[in-house]
């Protein structure tokens, strides 16, 4: 192929890392573990991740998805989300006499161990995070009368504390790097003495899976974002595409992918929140191929060899 005939191939350029982390297939593995392990039904408290393809299938296997502890009868079976939940949902299923499968992400639980400790140092804990996620309820809930839950730059300007010579800080996992580090910048300017972890919260696969979508984006003229709305990590990507001055879509089904006007488009890329499985992934770029994009996978921003154990009483 020459010069030229290159220059009018249009291309679907996919990024990596992308895709399942290790959380999350800590997470689904769980689960398939679990209808392997136990007798039906299996029930699960809120989407064990946050995507609309894994639930569904793992409904169409068994799996029963609730938000009470009500719909789950004495001695059933219950996960835990890759969200974590707070101790009194915890304290509430063991009093109902339920088999705990604690899928929380590790990463999460490091955030919950935070928060107990600086608790128990008598700090107030500024959580910087998205209120009313998930995530977020389960990390708080550890010591609600210590922490504060601030969204962003303007929260952190205007938060009151009762001790400004004690004050901590713990971030929720899915945080885009960059509007992170704004809010911190704000919290050590006001509170010098501000105790934060020895590592960022921030997990490893969010920090990859941004900064491939930021390389991503200088190349190509418009993001294809795959991954539920009510994902965290895929709207941060959404987010850093936009912000490296591309255009970037939300993509939960194919319905979305067929409404999207490609006309004119020669570069376009692809990517997948760390929820998003793969089988996803394959459908919209044959779907793109079809549309003429000559399939092109970039080579890693970083490469991924964290795995996690399953969780008990699965790991024997």
């Amino acid at each position: 192929m020459n010069a030229a005939d290159r220059i009018s191939t249009k291309l679907a350029m996919v990024a990596f890392p992308r895709g399942f982390c290790a959380g999350v297939s800590r997470a689904v593995d769980a689960v398939e573990a679990a209808l392997l392990t136990f007798p039906p039904p299996i029930y699960c408290f809120n989407e064990i991740v946050h995507n609309r393809q894994v639930v569904d299938r793992l409904t169409d296997k068994g799996v029963v998805f609730v938000h009470d502890f009500d719909e789950v009868p004495s001695g059933g079976v219950v996960l835990f989300s890759a969200h974590g939940v707070t101790p009194q949902l915890r304290d509430d299923a063991r009093q109902r006499g339920l088999t705990v499968i604690d899928a929380t992400c590790p990463f999460v639980a490091k955030v919950h161990a935070e928060v107990k400790r600086f608790a128990q140092s008598g700090y107030t804990i500024v959580l910087i995070g998205k209120r009313g996620h998930e995530e977020v309820v389960g990390v708080a809930g550890e010591a609600p009368e210590h922490v504060i839950v601030v969204e962003d730059a303007g929260e952190a300007r205007a938060v009151g504390v009762p001790d400004p010579s004690r004050v901590a800080v713990v971030m929720q996992t899915t945080l885009s790097q960059s509007e992170a580090g704004q809010v911190l910048g704000v919290l050590r300017d006001r509170f010098p003495s501000l105790k934060t972890p020895p590592n960022s919260d921030i997990c490893y696969a969010t920090t990859n899976r941004q900064e491939a979508v930021r390389q991503l984006s200088e190349k190509v003229e418009r993001v294809l974002v795959l991954g539920a709305r009510n994902s965290a990590n895929t709207n941060r990507l959404v987010e850093v595409a936009r912000n490296a001055g591309t255009a970037a879509e939300l993509l939960p089904d194919m319905d979305s992918l067929a409404a999207i006007d490609f006309d004119g488009v020669k570069r376009v890329g692809v990517t997948a929140g760390a929820s998003t499985p793969e089988s996803f992934l394959d459908a919209v770029m044959a779907a793109l191929a079809e549309r003429g994009f000559e399939p092109t996978h970039l080579p890693p921003v970083a490469e991924e060899s964290v795995t996690f154990t399953l969780p008990q009483p699965l790991c024997r």
